[in-house]
């Protein structure tokens, strides 16, 4: 038997239209959820809202989750998540958690819009790579190109903040602009208003993003590519006159260079002059014109553009002094009350976390005295019990400043002290080993000074960066002679570069062994 059952004409108006927002922590999403409820029932649906909290910070958003349909005389019934491939309209605060959600399934060809804020901010899984663990946005961003109906992308978090207001204003603006849901402007605008909070730099958002989205393609998508952010602009210096000259002295070496190396050399001399002072600018000058000398006049000038990078941050090596002086800087708790927001009324207070141990102890003595003491394990163990413990220090109080910028003033005698004769004695071990390989294998040279990329940080982390750097490096001899030398080394570094514990290094260190 065969039974027959009526569809109703309007029934696809009549369907339940799903959307999903995914956002952290400080970015509106319960406000927005909200805002996008309120114009629903305003425009006579019937609404429900849930939130499925994320764990942790950037392992994952919380999800919103809204279900709406046309109020009629029947009680719908809502779910309360999204599920794989039933998603009308997914809203991500970020791009990664928009890459996210077309692996998760919920962005689909046939059926989602996908709105989308271009800019970015680094997951977890980013940030504990040693090395350049930052996901290509660009290839992100064609992900969700390919996955959804209709992209609409842009940078939402910028606009907003131009406004004066939060992301959420700028999301809701974007999603009006979309016409993915059958209301009206002003309904959105309204629901703002209503809120009776920020209205004014609320609606300056929407109304940005709003008019962002109604610029569309053929295609009806909204795509702005994330392009590479241009290196910031040096500031000018400042100083006495007499200091100045010296500068100009200095900088007028640096213009002498070739063109591949000059740019990247100022930034390094400006850095290392940062860290210490004029003479330590001339000392990396006078080590970058040793690799100058080398270039063969067939080459690209890498390898002088390797040192003039890595030299740099050999010579700026993080110690007590540093982190103390980089803590008590002005424009430090100006970028902090920037990035918590902090209005102007409020007051910050700023807490520091610190776990020296006996070694960073023993390199802010003299010389003699660290190494007296690193050569007696009693005395060295003693010290340690008594300094291997966290301690917090409160930068906003007088104290807490005055003893990071005490620390912080030691800088002028560390050329004298235990750390900095270890960091150099390392320093010219590694670059002589570079500059000695030049005239046997120049590519294999490059790679040796880009090895110095696995040295870095502070405390615990600085001791794993060179014990990856002492196994890489390790590995020369069964290298040498070889014509894929250069390409071999650069696998090695990579692969300490990809985890913390080292696993895939030792898997490259045996592939190596296996057939030198």
């Amino acid at each position: 038997m065969n039974m027959q059952v009526d569809i109703p004409a309007d029934a696809e108006a009549n369907r339940i239209l799903k959307l999903a927002c995914l956002a952290v922590g400080g970015q509106g999403g319960g406000v927005l959820t909200d805002w996008i409820v309120a114009v629903a029932e305003a425009n006579g649906y019937v609404a429900q809202s849930t939130s499925v909290a994320g764990v942790a910070q950037r392992t994952g958003a919380t999800i919103y989750y809204v279900e709406m349909t046309r109020h009629t005389d029947r009680l719908p019934v809502f779910s309360l998540s999204p599920s794989e491939g039933d998603v009308d309209i997914l809203i991500s605060a970020e791009l990664m958690e928009a890459g996210r959600s077309v692996m998760r399934g919920f962005v689909t060809p046939d059926r989602t819009t996908l709105i989308a804020s271009s800019h970015r901010i680094a997951a977890v899984s980013e940030k504990i790579e040693p090395g350049d663990g930052r996901a290509n946005s660009e290839e992100v961003l064609t992900a969700c190109s390919l996955a959804a109906k209709r992209l609409v992308a842009f940078d939402m978090e910028t606009m907003a903040v131009q406004a004066g207001s939060v992301i959420s204003a700028s999301l809701l603006g974007a999603l009006a602009g979309s016409g993915a849901l059958p209301f009206a402007r002003e309904g959105y605008e309204e629901v703002i208003r209503a809120s009776g909070r920020g209205v004014e730099a609320s609606l300056r958002a929407f109304t940005l993003a709003y008019e962002r989205a109604m610029r569309r393609d053929e295609s009806g998508d909204v795509i702005e590519m994330v392009a590479v952010d241009a290196p910031a602009a040096l500031p000018a210096i400042r100083g006495p006159e007499a200091m100045l000259k010296k500068w100009q002295a200095l900088e007028a070496r640096v213009q002498a260079m070739p063109a591949p190396v000059a740019e990247i050399a100022l930034r390094g001399l400006r850095k290392v002059v940062d860290f210490q002072d004029l003479a330590y600018g001339a000392e990396y000058l006078d080590r970058l014109d040793k690799a100058l000398a080398l270039e063969p006049a067939a080459r690209d000038h890498a390898l002088s553009f390797a040192a003039a990078k890595h030299l740099a941050n050999a010579m700026c090596y993080d110690d007590i002094i540093r982190v103390a002086d980089l803590k008590t800087r002005a424009h430090r708790f100006a970028r902090v009350r920037k990035e918590v927001g902090v209005r102007e009324e409020n007051v910050l207070q700023l807490t520091e976390y610190f776990h020296p141990r006996a070694e960073e102890f023993c390199g802010t003595l003299p010389a003699f005295l660290g190494a007296a003491i690193e050569k007696r394990p009693k005395l060295f163990a003693w010290v340690d019990r008594r300094l291997n413990k966290g301690r917090r220090i409160r930068t906003d109080s007088a104290r807490g400043f005055a003893m990071l910028w005490l620390v912080g003033g030691l800088r002028p005698v560390r050329r004298r002290l235990l750390r900095h004769r270890v960091e150099r004695a390392h320093l010219e071990e590694w670059y002589a080993l570079a500059l000695a390989t030049v005239a046997s294998d120049y590519a294999l040279a490059v790679e040796i000074l880009n090895c110095r990329r696995l040295i870095k940080g502070y405390s615990d982390t600085h001791v794993r960066g060179q014990s990856k750097y002492a196994r890489v490096i390790g590995a020369l001899d069964m290298l040498r002679g070889r014509d894929d030398a250069a390409d071999w080394l650069r696998r090695l570094r990579e692969a300490a570069l990809k985890d913390e514990k080292g696993v895939q290094l030792d898997g490259a260190l045996k592939t190596v062994a296996s057939f030198a």
